[in-house]
């Protein structure tokens, strides 16, 4: 039998005030067994988003370390252990604040129910309200300022969410002021994305401009090039 895991009195006392059932089922197991795989939420808890319920955790201030193994099948998949007591984040208390219907469907209004990022003009069930700055960062804002707040269709918010986990200051400083001049944040006037000096066009076709990509991407297809260099070479030559 396996000797009980000993943890610092900071992370004992931080597990304690974590919330949910998600977060829960990660701490005990972790608290009992030392570590918690991917497998085993999937198999022992029936959860088939692993990584949603480790959010949950992180969410919440508490530190998780992930490391690669080999699972029982042969595949690869993540084990968590707590992390570094000194990375503890005690203003996070509960995970994030659930967005009211009524303050969502104010937000979206306001924005003529277009993705802030590609103005995609959806119906309001298709948009979904995301923090201008990481939770992970900021933490919740307050719902009096909509301003923190952005409306995303779920193509931008995915490849938002992916971005910024594989931002430097979200691993490392957590810097809000980085944040506040990101593509992702403020897209009608940044200065950078994710942390590299770079500019970024997200355009979305509805409708009967379907058409009109349809025709875009046959003529980039004809030239053997990708569509985004084929959309650049034609601006490079409405400019000149």
């Amino acid at each position: 039998m396996s000797p009980k895991p000993s943890w610092s009195p900071s992370i004992i006392d931080k597990a304690k005030s974590i919330t949910g059932k998600r977060a829960r089922i990660v701490v005990d197991h972790i608290l009992r067994h030392g570590t918690i795989t991917t497998e085993e939420l999937k198999e022992l808890y029936g959860y088939d988003h692993p990584p949603r319920a480790i959010k949950d955790v992180t969410d919440q201030g508490l530190p998780l370390e992930r490391e690669m193994i080999t699972s029982s099948s042969g595949k690869k998949m993540a084990r968590y252990t707590f992390g570094d007591p000194s990375t503890i984040r005690n203003d996070r208390h509960g995970g994030r604040t659930v967005i009211p219907i009524a303050f969502k469907e104010k937000l979206v209004e306001a924005y003529d129910c277009r993705c802030n990022i590609c103005s995609a003009q959806l119906e309001k069930r298709y948009l979904q309200v995301d923090h201008r700055i990481p939770y992970e960062i900021a933490a919740d804002p307050s719902l009096d300022d909509p301003h923190a707040f952005m409306p995303l269709c779920g193509s931008c918010n995915r490849a938002k969410s992916w971005s910024c986990e594989h931002c430097d200051n979200l691993l490392s400083a957590k810097d809000a002021s980085v944040c506040e001049t990101c593509y992702w944040a403020v897209p009608e006037k940044y200065t950078h994305i994710a942390g590299t000096a770079s500019r970024r066009l997200d355009i979305q076709w509805t409708g009967n401009e379907v058409a009109e990509f349809d025709s875009l991407s046959k003529q980039a297809r004809s030239l053997r090039i990708g569509l985004p260099e084929f959309v650049k070479k034609a601006l490079r030559r409405f400019l000149e």
